[in-house]
């Protein structure tokens, strides 16, 4: 099976005063290419911890995380950084657009640092937009947008540099349920289209439209399990618990 990502015996350890806590206790798992997971797991589990980790937002006490088929664990701040924007698309639930900017202007951003021109920059935003739905918003700023709106600009820009992985942090969280039925939906897109898909979420109707979920407890998995009745975001049968 072809892995994007592999993690062994990963361990995080916050050092708080004289205390140590461990966020982390030696987590092993493995996710495929253009596998759709959700983590999950109660407050203090280890998940937001998990996923700074697999986002190159941090590195491990110890352990290995290897992505792609490369060791990122040992790599410093600067090339985590590289990583990060070549390989990662970032999807959070209070969106992070900022405000002086259009929505073109937010999306495009990231290719900056690919080095790419204007022109080139701003034909690719234009681009991703277009298939957020979003296409005819593009000079709006973040304050002239929904909730919704701002969120698919976000989606947006997480796939912009064509990432290796999506990791969305409770993507819908500030969402009324409508709104986020329409979020899955653009999901269920993305992952139809050969992205892998890594979604924390503390919502079993949201969950339940990941092939995979994966429970962490106390900084350990608890339940890694296939998901055999698998919904679509597009199911009109579906109920989602009303926010």
């Amino acid at each position: 099976m072809d892995n994007v990502i592999s993690v062994k015996d990963l361990m995080k350890i916050y050092i708080m005063g004289t205390t140590q806590v461990k966020a982390l206790q030696g987590v092993t798992i493995d996710i495929a290419r253009n596998e759709y997971v959700a983590l999950m797991g109660p407050s203090g589990s280890g998940k937001s911890t998990l996923m700074n980790l697999l986002g190159c937002l941090d590195s491990p006490t110890s352990g290995e995380y290897w992505l792609n088929g490369t060791n990122v664990s040992t790599m410093t701040d600067g090339e985590l950084a590289e990583v990060r924007n070549k390989e990662i698309g970032f999807v959070f639930q209070t969106f992070n657009l900022l405000p002086r900017l259009s929505a073109l202007e937010n999306v495009a951003l990231p290719l900056v640092y690919a080095g790419m021109s204007r022109s080139q920059r701003n034909a690719r935003a234009q681009e991703v937009l277009n298939a957020v739905g979003l296409g005819d918003r593009v000079d709006h700023k973040p304050n002239e947008l929904s909730g919704g709106q701002r969120q698919r600009v976000a989606i947006a820009r997480a796939l912009v540099n064509n990432p290796s992985i999506i990791l969305a942090d409770e993507p819908t969280g500030n969402l009324d349920t409508k709104t986020s039925v329409e979020i899955m939906e653009i999901f269920e897109e993305i992952h139809k289209n050969g992205n892998t898909v890594i979604l924390v979420t503390h919502e079993p109707d949201i969950a339940e439209h990941a092939h995979r979920i994966i429970r962490l407890r106390d900084g350990l998995v608890e339940t890694d399990i296939r998901n055999e009745n698998v919904v679509s975001a597009y199911d009109p049968t579906h109920r989602y618990k009303e926010k």
